[in-house]
């Protein structure tokens, strides 16, 4: 386990490794995705598997990349938060990393939103899909 929290911090910033692994939180308005507005999915920053679309994405003004619902629903999970405070944590399933958190404010057509830190996420363009390995998602951003 130790092993395993030595390359953890070698691979991910300082930031991605607070917000992924200890639960942290990174500041609003200052991180890297919020304000993204390329076609593209974000994939899990530590187990690569896809998580959200750019299609899902809205301006939800927290400062935070917000997404109406999950690109595979497989690949996170849902639980009560543990510090408490009555919110859903949103994990990575295949990681076991802190993603953000899930509120019932968001616009339809889901009335959802996931506030997801960017630390947590990678965004690969819809260009660079095929040559990633995530050729099956280029159909998404095809008119």
């Amino acid at each position: 386990m130790e092993k395993m929290k030595t390359e953890m911090k070698k691979k991910l910033t300082p930031m991605q490794y607070a917000v992924t692994q200890q639960c942290s939180t990174e500041p609003p308005f200052k991180n890297e995705y919020w304000n993204n507005k390329k076609e593209g999915i974000y994939v899990d920053i530590i187990s690569g598997k896809p998580l959200f679309s750019s299609k899902d994405k809205f301006d939800s003004g927290t400062g935070w990349p917000s997404f109406t619902k999950p690109l595979d629903e497989r690949n996170i999970i849902e639980q009560e938060d543990s510090d408490g405070s009555g919110r859903t944590e949103v994990k990575s399933k295949n990681a076991s990393s802190h993603l953000g958190h899930l509120f019932s404010d968001g616009p339809d057509p889901t009335g959802q939103r996931y506030c997801i830190n960017s630390a947590s996420l990678k965004f690969i363009p819809k260009e660079e899909l095929e040559k990633k390995g995530y050729g099956k998602y280029k159909k998404l951003f095809e008119k």
